[in-house]
């Protein structure tokens, strides 16, 4: 793959959002049913979405960023008032007053009900919205904000089939297939230029994730895991460390992100929270470490492309945690800021794939910050391991002599065991609302 592919990449993987990902891709599916019933001027009056397992898992027990609502009826309905897809996944900062009101209204009345979808993709979404004698449908897959079907009762509006891919065109086979670990720190290494366009996304980031960070420190959100890791070295008078300074870093950002906070967030591969782990460790890191700014960014986009390159094989959602391919990511990354080459980053993977492997996803929750904190403490134990040439060895579990093997491997556990670990789990979440 190219340079300026691997630009492409990047700024296709890595975009704003408000809150978590799935409610706000509910709300952004909605959005563009509302928009469309809109323009047969007509109201929402029942909104009603099918979705696939992944979907209904991850968007259960999130805030709703500007409310102080959870779940996909309410994320649903709000979208559809707004009514303003072209906010894509920053949906939520169009939630008014009014808009907020009449959802409510809607989900009170019993008329925002949701099902599970029979649908292959484990990212599907599939609303329509019902007003006036007039209804609008607006179905989205494989992508976060992949819009591949919108009709109403007037007729077809819009069909692509199974879809286009994310910005650009760019697809996750082309991802998995032009990329690799070595082409990765290549590109960094010796082609990337951090304070140019090319870094643009990669700066934002920097940027985006730190505010959200420094937001989960200064309020009190979720489990508070960032704030308390502070605030309990502090009490003990710990002295400043590596690792716990990377947790507090991603932890935080986290806290604050899984409670709603109207902040934003530069995702990755369509998780806010991959965004956060992937970036926020780094940061940390190359300041715990004294690198420069240059350094720092050149890391933070080592890492944010291994998370982009693992999930192109591991798959958009799984039954498996999503920190755990981030958090691979900021292992590569630190090992990078220790010093370490194409070899050592090799070494990272396997240590990850030998440790965090099988984490399991029970959907988007203040919790995840606990998860998070974990996989980054791994992370860093990963690449002082890494830096010091100590790896898992291949003759151990899931883990090969090649990296990009190990990686396969961790890959596959995500696909081929995800649908009866998702299902087994959605069962164990469903049951406790009945």
């Amino acid at each position: 793959m190219d340079v300026a592919r691997i630009v492409t990449v990047l700024d296709s993987e890595m975009e704003f959002a408000t809150g978590c990902t799935e409610p706000a891709a509910i709300a952004f599916t909605a959005a563009h049913a509302g928009k469309a019933l809109a323009a047969l001027g007509a109201q929402p009056e029942r909104v009603e979405v099918a979705a696939s397992i992944n979907m209904i898992k991850n968007a259960l027990a999130a805030g709703i960023p500007k409310t102080q609502y959870t779940g996909i009826d309410y994320a649903a309905s709000i979208g559809a008032f707004i009514a303003e897809p072209d906010r894509m996944l920053g949906i939520f900062e169009g939630a008014t007053p009014e808009a907020l009101k009449a959802a409510d209204a809607l989900v009170q009345a019993g008329n925002a009900p949701v099902v599970t979808a029979q649908a292959p993709q484990l990212l599907y979404i599939d609303v329509t919205v019902r007003g006036g004698g007039h209804f609008a449908r607006a179905v989205v897959a494989d992508l976060h904000t992949n819009l591949i079907h919108l009709e109403t009762d007037q007729g077809v509006v819009f069909d692509a089939g199974e879809g286009q891919g994310g910005k650009g065109g760019v697809t996750p086979a082309e991802i998995s297939q032009g990329l690799s670990l070595e082409r990765i720190f290549t590109f960094i290494d010796q082609e990337f230029e951090p304070f140019g366009p090319q870094g643009e996304t990669i700066r934002r980031a920097v940027s985006v994730n730190t505010a959200i960070s420094q937001e989960g420190l200064r309020n009190d959100y979720g489990l508070r895991i960032g704030k308390m890791l502070t605030e309990a070295r502090k009490k003990a008078g710990l002295p400043g460390d590596l690792a716990t300074d990377c947790m507090i870093a991603a932890a935080a950002g986290a806290d604050a992100r899984m409670a709603g906070a109207p902040v934003p967030v530069m995702t990755n591969s369509g998780s806010g929270n991959q965004g956060i782990t992937a970036t926020m460790p780094v940061v940390a890191a190359a300041g715990r470490l004294g690198c420069g700014e240059e350094k720092m960014l050149r890391a933070v986009a080592l890492s944010n492309l291994v998370a982009i390159y693992i999930k192109s094989k591991f798959g958009r959602l799984s039954a498996l945690c999503g920190a755990t391919v981030a958090g691979t990511g900021s292992a590569c990354a630190i090992t990078y800021l220790l010093g370490g080459g194409l070899k050592e980053i090799g070494y990272a993977v396997q240590n990850m794939a030998g440790n965090v492997v099988g984490m399991l996803c029970d959907g988007a929750k203040a919790d995840c910050a606990l998860k998070i904190s974990t996989c980054i403490n791994a992370a860093v134990q990963a690449a002082l391991m890494a830096s010091q040439g100590v790896r898992v060895a291949s003759t151990d579990g899931i883990v090969e002599e090649d990296p990009e093997k190990t990686l396969e491997n961790f890959s596959a556990i995500s696909r081929n065991c995800s649908h009866t670990l998702d299902s087994a789990v959605i069962q164990m979440m469903l049951s406790k609302k009945a």
